[in-house]
């Protein structure tokens, strides 16, 4: 088989090009690529839990927090009577410093029956709500429950 160059009709500038997109992916990194690759499957399919959960991770991860809370509230709507979703929602409301939201969500998240009580007093996501005194009293709320 002919090398991808040695194609009659492969001209110099697809060659190029397909060099460029090819030294591109090799130097994206893992996140950034499934990033970028994430939100065309959810151009194609907003509707994709999965997807729209592991992206709003994702834009998390690399500091998008508003970006993170818009999937977080579209995975609400989506999926309003699990607790998961509600929690992350908390946490993007956290990491952007809206008390009074992320206690709401967080409250949710525990009345739909999150469980993960240990995790939530490490989750450094929600550092912000730590003093507060109503985050105290859902986390008592909890335990009692």
């Amino acid at each position: 088989m002919a090398a991808a160059s040695d194609r009659p009709d492969d001209s110099p500038a697809e060659n190029r090009d397909r060099d460029t997109t090819t030294r591109r992916l090799r130097e994206q990194s893992q996140l950034d690529f499934e990033i970028e690759f994430l939100a065309k499957v959810l151009d194609r399919d907003p509707f994709y839990t999965d997807a729209l959960r592991v992206h709003a991770n994702n834009l998390a991860a690399k500091g998008q927090y508003n970006r993170a809370l818009a999937l977080d509230r579209r995975l609400v709507r989506l999926q309003a009577e699990r607790p998961i979703p509600w929690y992350n929602l908390a946490c993007s409301y956290a990491m952007l410093g809206m008390a009074e939201p992320a206690l709401s969500a967080l409250q949710r998240a525990l009345e739909l029956g999150y469980s993960h009580l240990k995790h939530l007093t490490r989750d450094p996501d929600l550092k912000s709500l730590r003093n507060d005194p109503r985050f105290l009293r859902l986390l008592r709320h909890a335990a009692e429950a």
